[in-house]
């Protein structure tokens, strides 16, 4: 008589989402059973919030978020990451995404499925352990691409422990390999320029040159500027706009005057001058070099 009882046990909620009723009911262990014990029952409602939210994908290649059909390298590092607002149920197995593959020459509907085996394709699970860090798991595909071709198509299917799928179609992006170590025409944009211009090129293969330079002529032939590879910015394998913008001035940093100037690229890797790469038709900036001569226009 007049005891209490001070109990704790985990009830998971995962599977019971909306409105529940939970019945706590007490009575003696190894004695007589109480026949009556109206005040040895105790009831609580309570709302499991349910998980509704899909989690969300991002994929890039070589830390490069690609446009449809983009050149990538031959070997790349793709990174898959899968996010979560769920705080409680963690994107912690490998059962909640899978990656497949189409290759060159498949038909419409090939998938080949790519498994977890912890070198090509590695699952690192998202850790909500301290209670702080956000519910993010990521995956690192290292695949090595031997066939050209235009037609590669990446699939990425995930789910969220609570079993929402992360869109009505999986997410899919189609991209290019060219093997062969290469570089494009490089042209300049905007041209002409009033105060500054970045540089458009692509890359092909799977490294980046060894060195690589833009130097910028005078009509004469003077070089004027060299804009060497640590000056450009981050470069990728694919098509690189230059977080670099050349803003007109020459190697002292003084402004140079108005009129047209000469452009061309040096490059090598591994001491083997890179080759050229000619785009399709539409992508083609071959017009506008000649004899391996831009042409860029200061116009302040």
């Amino acid at each position: 008589a007049l005891d209490t009882i001070h109990a704790e046990m985990d009830i998971s909620s995962a599977d019971i989402p909306g409105s529940n009723l939970l019945v706590v009911e007490a009575n003696p262990n190894n004695d007589q059973i109480e026949q009556y014990h109206p005040n040895n029952i105790g009831f609580l409602n309570n709302y499991v919030v349910p998980d509704k939210q899909n989690p969300l994908i991002d994929v890039t290649f070589d830390g490069v978020h690609i446009m449809e059909k983009d050149i990538v390298s031959a070997k790349p590092f793709i990174t898959i990451t899968l996010r979560d607002e769920n705080k409680f149920l963690a994107i912690d197995d490998t059962s909640l995404a899978e990656v497949y593959l189409r290759y060159p020459g498949d038909n419409s509907t090939a998938e080949h499925y790519i498994p977890f085996d912890g070198t090509v394709l590695k699952f690192i699970p998202a850790n909500l352990s301290d209670g702080k860090a956000k519910n993010l798991a990521r995956l690192e595909f290292r695949p090595s691409f031997t066939i050209d071709g235009n037609d590669y198509l990446l699939i990425v299917k995930a789910k969220d422990k609570a079993g929402n799928i992360s869109g009505n179609y999986a997410y899919k992006v189609g991209f290019e390999v060219v093997n062969k170590p290469a570089i494009s025409s490089v042209v300049n944009y905007p041209n002409p320029f009033t105060t500054s211009t970045q540089f458009v090129f692509t890359i092909t293969g799977s490294e980046l040159p060894s060195n690589l330079k833009i130097q910028i002529l005078s009509p004469s032939g003077k070089i004027v500027k060299e804009i060497l590879k640590s000056d450009l910015g981050p470069l990728h394998i694919g098509t690189n706009i230059t977080e670099y913008k050349w803003k007109g001035d020459d190697q002292f940093g003084q402004p140079l005057g108005n009129g047209v100037y000469l452009y061309r690229v040096v490059s090598n890797l591994h001491g083997e001058q890179l080759e050229h790469y000619k785009r399709s038709n539409s992508q083609n900036a071959d017009k506008w070099i000649e004899k391996g001569f831009g042409k860029l226009y200061i116009m302040r």
